[in-house]
């Protein structure tokens, strides 16, 4: 018997141009066309003055780290057979604050205010996420 995945994003209507733009390799984040600020993670409506008049657009995937921590011990599938990984908040230059996981970096050359850029890391053939990596 295979243990359930821990990993995988419920996709409602409301975020799956999100995950369909992420497979396609393409990061998008939502703007209130009322107020004019940008946020993340996908929802119908802004979080700052709640209009419901938002639109998806291209991030332009450059972020920079604002915070991380090295997870050594996660007993949960598929997370226990990556160990050690890299748990992080980055600031999107659009703004928004986002968590993810860092690859292609070891942990001891991590330094906040590092420049990072979006890659891509398929789960499933359905689902594909964001994640962030050294820019350059």
């Amino acid at each position: 018997m295979t243990a359930p995945r821990n990993d995988l994003p419920t996709i409602e209507d409301e975020s799956r141009p999100f995950w369909d733009a992420a497979k396609q390799g393409r990061f998008l984040i939502a703007r209130c066309n009322a107020c004019g600020r940008a946020h993340h993670y996908p929802r119908p409506f802004c979080p700052f003055c709640w209009s419901e008049d938002v639109a998806w657009e291209d991030a332009s995937g450059r972020a920079t780290l604002y915070t991380h921590s090295t997870v050594y011990v996660n007993d949960l599938a598929p997370f226990r057979e990556a160990l050690p990984y890299v748990a992080a908040v980055v600031d999107l230059d659009e703004g928004p604050r986002v968590m993810t996981q860092l690859i292609d970096c070891p942990p001891d050359e991590l330094r906040i205010g590092m420049p990072l850029t979006v890659a891509f890391r398929e789960l499933t053939d359905e689902v594909t996420a964001p994640v962030f990596r050294p820019a350059g």
